[in-house]
């Protein structure tokens, strides 16, 4: 599977989350971000999301995201099945944040 496959699988449990959660979603509802992933090796990604939907995923990255993600596409995917805690990629410097640590909190109780 492309990572842009596991990305989509990720915005698709999201998307379901969101439904099956009208709480949550009412909780999201207000909150517009823009997200970078960058991999490296020319895989790069970007989403928005606003009025609790990802409403936009393609190829590259965006000049006013408010948070980017550097991995690389071996860790980004043990982050994806959950072989590898995302605090302890942070902590071993194998995932690298630029944002707020704000909006890394909300996003991975979200995702």
């Amino acid at each position: 599977m492309s990572m842009k496959q596991q990305i989509q699988g990720i915005i698709d449990r999201f998307h379901a989350k969101m439904e099956k959660d009208p709480e949550l979603k009412k909780e999201v509802m207000p909150i517009e971000k823009v997200i970078n992933v960058d991999l490296g090796e020319g895989e790069q990604y970007s989403f928005k999301i606003k009025d609790a939907e990802v409403y936009y995923f393609e190829s590259g990255l965006l000049d006013e995201a408010d948070l980017t993600l550097t991995s690389t596409p071996e860790v980004f995917s043990q982050l994806i099945d959950g072989s590898l805690r995302p605090m302890r990629a942070y902590v071993m410097k194998k995932v690298k944040i630029k944002g707020k640590i704000d909006d890394l909190m909300f996003l991975k109780k979200l995702f």
